[in-house]
């Protein structure tokens, strides 16, 4: 029967048992049977009445309970309807902490897809953006308010993602410029759509601007040292074939073996360059406890500059004029940190380019400066031919020439200024370049403070000065 079928009986039954014992007791001591059984019915109906009054003024208590729009207290009821409000209420709380949590996911879930690096779209069935996150945004130009549910294809408007967007095979990326890009500054992004849900899908972008750059240098280096290596190997071969099959004087003999020194001379200088390159690349930085005379390497480098200067100008019997700093500035000069093998090769390869790139005869001068914030300066200037200021920037690119044929003629590989750009780089060091077209260039090393060591100077006594 249930508790509220059994609550029904009781009060109708104590309701009927209270009205006969007033009908009999009170009213009507000397009623029949009949009058007798007619009051218990009465009673039997009425409280059958008080009792549905009051379970439907509880049900209504619950009822009104349940529609308010904050669910506070549940009403203090009896009863069914006290538990059923008891009930409900924990039903509701468990029901809205579910909710709770699974939109605190879903934020957590949104959290990181907008701190993901890349592009980030969701899009309906039709194509509609539902979401993005900021990078996607700055990527392709979207607003994040403005545009949610507005048709990805009215928005990006490139003709390769529309026809990739309506071939409906994403299978593969597709690899289109981004919205930022600019003729000297290309953006490359990597665009794949990916199903799920019902329909829907996801658009990852990712920025591969740097990936395509070191894809294009690798087959721009490829391509440049094949031809590097060609060039000579081809001569060699020519030169080869002529010896074997010309009877040739001693003199054109000879000659012919000259030329065949240079080229196998020049093919010896770009393996050691670019094993040089490969050995910057691979190792450790240079200490910063390693101390390096800034007077030795000074010296060591004028040696060399002086003997290159005569191999380069014999021909023309004008060497160049060298100026070094004098003695007693190499005394004062101090040291530098980091390591000297490095730090000769790239202080000999801005020499060698200053030689290289100065008539017979021309004017060098090399500089070192200790400035007043610590720091130092070291500073080569020729007066060469100068550069065009839209080559600068470029210059420490592997293989860069501003003029190929000449550097060919003088013996450069294109890797000198490369490998000084990573020296510096591993010494926390600078290069500026500045050059004015007719006038000759000057390329200049500043040491930060923290690599410097300035020479102690030596003080005389008192007395020993004041003696002199």
């Amino acid at each position: 029967m249930g508790w509220r079928g059994f609550r029904l009986l009781a009060s109708q039954i104590a309701a009927a048992l209270v009205a006969w014992l007033v009908w009999v007791y009170l009213i009507h001591p000397e009623a029949k049977l009949v009058q007798q059984s007619v009051a218990v019915l009465a009673g039997a109906l009425i409280g059958g009445w008080i009792w549905w009054l009051v379970d439907s003024w509880n049900g209504a208590q619950l009822l009104r309970w349940l529609r308010q729009s904050e669910l506070g207290a549940v009403p203090n009821l009896s009863g069914i309807w006290g538990e059923a409000g008891v009930r409900m209420r924990r039903w509701i709380r468990q029901s809205v902490q579910q909710v709770q949590q699974g939109d605190q996911r879903l934020n957590d879930i949104l959290s990181a897809l907008q701190a993901s690096p890349n592009g980030v779209v969701l899009l309906d069935a039709q194509g509609r953006i539902e979401w993005c996150n900021q990078i996607a945004a700055r990527q392709f130009g979207f607003d994040a308010d403005r545009d949610v549910m507005q048709s990805i294809g009215n928005l990006v408007r490139d003709p390769q993602f529309s026809a990739y967007f309506a071939a409906q095979d994403f299978a593969h990326d597709l690899v289109m410029q981004g919205r930022e890009s600019t003729p000297s500054r290309p953006v490359k992004l990597s665009v794949q759509l990916y199903g799920y849900g019902e329909g829907r899908r996801l658009l990852l972008a990712r920025d591969v601007t740097a990936l395509e750059q070191a894809e294009a240098m690798r087959r721009d280096f490829v391509a440049n040292v094949s031809h590097e290596i060609r060039t000579p190997l081809t001569v060699l071969a020519g030169f080869v074939e002529t010896l074997q099959n010309l009877p040739l004087e001693e003199a054109e003999r000879n000659r012919y073996l000259e030329l065949m020194a240079q080229q196998a001379e020049r093919m010896q200088h770009l393996v050691e360059d670019l094993l040089t390159l490969s050995r910057l690349e691979g190792s450790p930085l240079p200490s910063s406890n390693d101390w390096v005379s800034v007077r030795q390497l000074l010296q060591r480098c004028e040696n060399e500059a002086r003997g290159l200067s005569t191999a380069l100008t014999r021909k023309q019997a004008r060497p160049h004029m060298l100026e070094f700093p004098a003695d007693e500035v190499l005394a004062l000069a101090g040291e530098v940190a980091g390591a000297s093998a490095e730090l000769h090769s790239a202080f000999s390869n801005l020499l060698g380019n200053a030689m290289r790139y100065t008539p017979a005869g021309g004017r060098i001068v090399v500089r070192w400066e200790s400035l007043p914030d610590g720091s130092a300066r070291f500073a080569v200037k020729d007066s060469g031919a100068g550069i065009d200021p839209k080559h600068i920037t470029r210059l420490t690119e592997r293989f860069y020439r501003v003029d190929r044929s000449r550097s060919r003629d003088t013996g450069g590989t294109g890797l000198g200024l490369a490998i000084v750009k990573h020296v510096l780089q591993r010494h926390g060091a600078t290069l500026s370049i500045s050059s004015t077209v007719g006038q000759g260039s000057e390329f200049a090393v500043t040491f930060p403070p923290l690599r410097i060591r300035q020479a102690q100077t030596v003080l005389l006594p008192p007395q020993v000065a004041s003696a002199d």
